[in-house]
């Protein structure tokens, strides 16, 4: 297993990491049994960070973890678990959440400890406002926790506020050849770099969906340069090519899935893609575009919209309704579309301005398109299920 250095603390982190939310199952629950094993396993290949969350399976994920860590594992690891900052009201409840994920994972420290899925500044305002983050500053003196982090769902623009607007000692971003120019994307990967935070990345796969539901034209590019190659092999070796990348995390669920990418992990150092390797991914690239509803690059030149509209965020969930077979698209919509954020940045909430229009490269009719779009994911359950999303993330607004 190949490992790069977090060079803020000089951690030789795993270039993969596993992903504890997709465990195995056994009679559609979490099966314990099974996950202690292959979380061991993991350890025998040599991965050392372990990515977890509170709410992941209902609780069971962490407390799982700290099972399989229990017999003298736990020095050999890095934990990171996740703060989930729309379950917290006050600091009381804060520290109540973090005295719950210790007892389950069975150990006094977190390495990495992240507010989870921020989506924009205002949400890293409110926990700082709480006394949230200075408490977690005391922790990490104390040493109870080591780093903290933050994990993103959100514009490329509030990804640059949120990334400069405290000394984070790292963070965890979606990241893959399908994002390049969607939340974080390409632009903030480098900006954290820049900035010296390490870089975690998640979603490599799409959940999957760049495992096998991709456009029989891309699977066609992929084969052509190597029949035996699969479209894991080149999700994953896009990513890890980039240097500014830590960790990857992967979801696996099973030893067929271990066994698969810690061969590739074994190999993939920085920049290694040859140059006809970078030209496939071009083509893919192309394919993609070509297939697209809507030919948004995510480029944000039409940013930002003065009603708050998250333009290149509504289409880029649209189009991977159609590209990548996306059958939970109206809930990721709803999520990264404002029910996650302080301000909403939905299509509907477009007021026909037309100074987007006169922005877009790709001379994109943006409010046609929005209304599109509108007519689509927003159903008439849609501004019920957004009232309960923000009530449910106690955000007022």
């Amino acid at each position: 297993m190949l490992t790069r250095t977090n060079k803020n603390n000089g951690d030789e982190l795993s270039i993969l990491g596993f992903g504890c939310m997709r465990l195995p199952s056994k009679n559609g629950s979490v099966d314990e049994e099974a996950s202690i094993e292959l979380i061991r396993k993991c350890i025998d290949k040599g991965i050392n960070y372990f990515d977890t969350a509170y709410f992941y399976n209902g609780g069971k994920s962490e407390s799982i973890l700290g099972k399989a860590l229990s017999d003298g594992l736990r020095e050999r690891v890095k934990i990171a678990t996740k703060l989930p900052p729309f379950m917290v009201s006050n600091f009381s409840g804060a520290k109540k959440i973090f005295a719950t994920q210790l007892s389950r994972l069975q150990t006094n420290y977190i390495d990495y400890y992240l507010l989870h899925m921020l989506s924009d500044l205002n949400g890293f305002i409110r926990m700082k406002d709480m006394g949230v983050v200075d408490w977690l500053e005391k922790l990490k003196k104390q040493g109870i926790i080591r780093n903290i982090g933050f994990s993103f769902h959100g514009s490329k623009n509030d990804f640059e506020q949120l990334v400069t607007a405290y000394p984070w000692d790292f963070c965890q971003i979606q990241y893959n050849y399908m994002d390049i120019n969607n939340q974080a994307g390409r632009s903030g990967l480098i900006l954290a770099d820049s900035l010296g935070i390490p870089v975690i990345v998640m979603e490599p796969l799409r959940g999957g969906r760049l495992a096998d539901r991709i456009p029989k034209e891309v699977l066609h590019e992929f084969h052509a340069y190597d029949e035996n190659s699969t479209p894991v092999e080149w999700a994953l070796k896009w990513i890890w090519n980039h240097p500014e990348v830590t960790v990857v995390l992967s979801g696996m669920s099973d030893e067929v899935q271990l066994e698969q990418n810690t061969r590739i992990a074994s190999q993939m150092l920085p920049n290694s893609l040859s140059d006809k390797e970078l030209e496939v991914f071009d083509r893919v690239m192309d394919v993609m575009h070509e297939k697209t509803k809507i030919p948004c690059t995510g480029c944000g030149y039409c940013m930002p919209c003065p009603f708050g509209v998250n333009i290149p965020g509504c289409f880029s969930v649209y189009n991977d309704k159609y590209l990548l077979n996306e059958k939970r698209n109206k809930v990721i919509y709803l999520r990264t579309l404002g029910g996650l954020s302080n301000q909403p940045a939905y299509a509907s909430i477009c007021k026909d301005c037309g100074k987007c229009e006169k922005l877009c490269p790709q001379t994109i009719e943006i409010r046609k398109e929005l209304k599109r779009v509108k007519k689509e994911m927003e159903g008439p359950f849609f501004n019920i299920g957004m009232k309960i999303a923000r009530k449910f993330m106690k955000i007022s607004k």
